[in-house]
């Protein structure tokens, strides 16, 4: 024995998932929260939310797997290896959504997970690993506050009591969000991970734009974001001559030309967007006197990173020295720049070449859950094109054959790991 068993294929290299049957399972939970513009809103922890959950969780005991829920609602579905002692191989992904979000953000990861166990079990291979397929919880953000909750938990980036004291616009906790849809698990330590795959559409035009079928991602792009203040005067438009004004949005313009330029100046993975504006006191015929906005910074190594942070702060200053104005700069949130496992990387790349599908080395833009599994467990994720490079949005659209694609990949990647994770032993 060495490593596996198999009745029904030749070799694991034989072995090819049902894409049609991945199609369906997708179409059949994007039903659930289904919007009229084809698309899904189902926020996490909602009723909706746990008909999602409920789902999942039948269709994983039909194969046998074992479901546990852990206390931030975490749902790992468990396939047995031949050493169930070791730590498994996991893949998944997120099953809540934007308020319009689409059918595959974080579905397909969970769904291809789920596929990859549907195809061993429908062939009769055993991994020397156990495998699981997680539901993170609270990927989105969009309910409850922060995002990627789930696995950050689970990845000890906050505590499990930090995140069930949040709570949402009405005032509803996590903690009673969960009682309330029955998915307050079990307390206790979060278990080892042999590997983590997570598999997505890439949310970006990159691999549709260059033709190709599979994103190999070398890692996530850290993130800095700020809330800037520049506190100018308020004066009426009309009587006060333009050279004699503080101006605050005046100021906050050039500092939205200057968060464009620092990040063009970190091509090709530099990113800088302002995404929101408050401007006091808003009103037609007065000059802005204080002018809030958010700053996007983001970068695919920590010294890019830092360059653009400095760059940031020292805009701001000269910028407020030369209006005569004061600009407050608060960083919120920072995420270092995650690179990914090279062994699973290269599993990754493995499995598409082995397969004959097109591919090219990726950066990740935008945070996932294996950014936080990356700390505890070595990691890597597997990105096909979605259409016009549109997510977040109910538009959000990918082709069935790309996501039969980056599922096959992902079975051969998963199957690579889970028949050495932890051991070398047959």
């Amino acid at each position: 024995m060495q490593g596996h068993e198999s009745t029904a294929v030749g070799t694991l290299a034989d072995l090819r998932v049902d894409g049609t049957r991945l199609w369906d399972s997708l179409m059949q939970l994007a039903q659930i929260g289904a919007t009229d513009k084809g698309g899904v809103c189902r926020l996490a922890l909602t009723e909706l939310d746990r008909k999602a959950r409920d789902l999942f969780i039948v269709w994983a005991k039909e194969m046998g797997c074992g479901v546990r829920i852990d206390a931030i609602g975490n749902i790992f579905a468990r396939r047995a290896g031949l050493r169930d002692d070791l730590p498994p191989v996991m893949t998944g992904s997120h099953i809540d959504t934007q308020p319009t979000g689409g059918k595959f953000d974080g579905n397909y990861g969970v769904l291809a997970g789920l596929e990859v166990l549907r195809t061993l079990a429908d062939a009769n291979v055993r991994t020397l690993a156990p495998l699981e397929v997680a539901v993170w919880t609270n990927e989105e953000g969009s309910r409850f506050v922060p995002v990627m909750m789930g696995s950050g938990v689970f990845a000890g980036a906050f505590t499990l009591e930090h995140a069930l004291e949040q709570r949402d616009r009405e005032g509803i906790s996590v903690r009673d969000a969960l009682a309330s849809i029955g998915y307050a698990g079990e307390s206790g330590k979060p278990h080892a991970v042999g590997a983590y795959f997570e598999a997505h559409i890439e949310q970006g035009p990159v691999l549709e734009a260059h033709g190709t079928t599979i994103g190999v991602v070398q890692g996530a792009l850290g993130q800095r974001w700020y809330d800037v203040t520049v506190h100018g005067m308020e004066a009426h438009a009309g009587p006060t001559p333009m050279a004699l004004r503080r101006d605050a949005l005046l100021v906050a313009a050039d500092l939205i030309h200057a968060v464009n330029r620092i990040a063009l100046d970190h091509a090709p993975h530099g990113r800088g967007t302002v995404g929101w504006l408050d401007v006091h006191p808003n009103s037609r015929n007065v000059i802005p006197g204080r002018v809030t906005l958010t700053v996007d910074l983001r970068a695919a190594d920590d010294a890019s990173l830092t360059e653009m942070d400095a760059a940031l702060r020292a805009v701001c200053t000269v910028a407020g020295e030369k209006a005569g104005i004061t600009v407050d700069v608060d960083q919120v949130v920072y995420f270092p720049p995650q690179p990914f496992a090279a062994e699973l990387v290269a599993a990754v790349q493995q499995g598409a070449d082995t397969l004959g599908f097109s591919s090219m080395d990726v950066i990740s833009g935008a945070g996932h859950d294996a950014v936080y599994l990356a700390r505890v467990a070595p990691a890597a994720m597997i990105f096909v094109p979605c259409k016009d490079g549109i997510s977040h949005n109910e538009i959000e659209d990918a082709r069935a054959d790309h996501l039969e694609a980056g599922c096959n990949v992902l079975l051969q990647a998963m199957l690579n790991a889970a028949q050495t994770a932890g051991s070398t032993e047959a």
